[in-house]
């Protein structure tokens, strides 16, 4: 029997990486967060002094990319974050991810992904889709609160500010745009707490177990 997937999509700072956790907790699926491997790639592009908006630059970083270094401090920052933006826009660079990916998506008994094209793209066919978001004010304020601890000069304006920006790249590069698919529940969490989100979530995955299963029996 083929493994549960569960696809994820959504913009930054939606929450679709707290309830990806969550929901990996309560099933016991190994979690992938897509976003740290553009983010990878993005910071393996500045450290050997390539140009982030080179498609052959941010291709050959990828290329290389060592998944090992995944849980490295460095890429939970803006600049990691701002720098997987530029180079997600190249299709070289999502091809050379993608083989990483569907290994992932082929673990057993299942798998968690999470990103901005996982339903509409890597895994088309997930039984349980999502599409996590929350309005771009929300969104900033949560990525402000994450940034301001380590960085008290950054303002709320300049956040919302990226937010916009990074939206706008995401949703209308040519390559795999940041899209929800058209089977994909939504789940806005602006006014949700952690705990309700999370509740929401496994609702949602519950409901797309209980079909899988009935076309799975044996």
């Amino acid at each position: 029997m083929p493994g549960f997937i569960i696809a994820i999509d959504g913009p930054a700072a939606s929450g679709k990486g707290t309830v990806s956790a969550g929901l990996g907790r309560l099933y016991g699926y190994p979690v992938l967060d897509t976003g740290l491997l553009y983010r990878a790639v993005g910071m393996a592009t500045k450290r050997t002094g390539g140009d982030l908006d080179n498609a052959a630059d941010a291709t050959a970083a990828a290329e290389a990319l060592d998944v090992a270094r995944l849980d490295e401090a460095a890429l939970r920052t803006g600049e990691a974050g701002e720098a997987a933006s530029h180079v997600a826009v190249h299709e070289g660079v999502r091809q050379a991810l993608r083989g990483i990916q569907h290994r992932f998506a082929a673990r057993e008994p299942g798998a968690i992904l999470d990103g901005r094209d996982i339903g509409t793209v890597i895994v088309p066919d997930a039984p349980a889709k999502l599409f996590v978001t929350a309005s771009p004010e929300v969104r900033a304020h949560r990525r402000w609160l994450q940034l301001n601890a380590a960085d008290p000069t950054i303002t709320l304006e300049a956040v919302l500010a990226d937010i916009h920006e990074r939206d706008d790249r995401d949703s209308n590069r040519a390559a795999s745009p940041l899209t929800r698919a058209a089977d994909a529940v939504l789940l806005d969490t602006s006014k949700m707490t952690i705990d309700q989100a999370a509740d929401a979530a496994r609702r949602i995955v519950e409901a797309a177990r209980g079909r899988w299963g009935q076309t799975h029996i044996g």
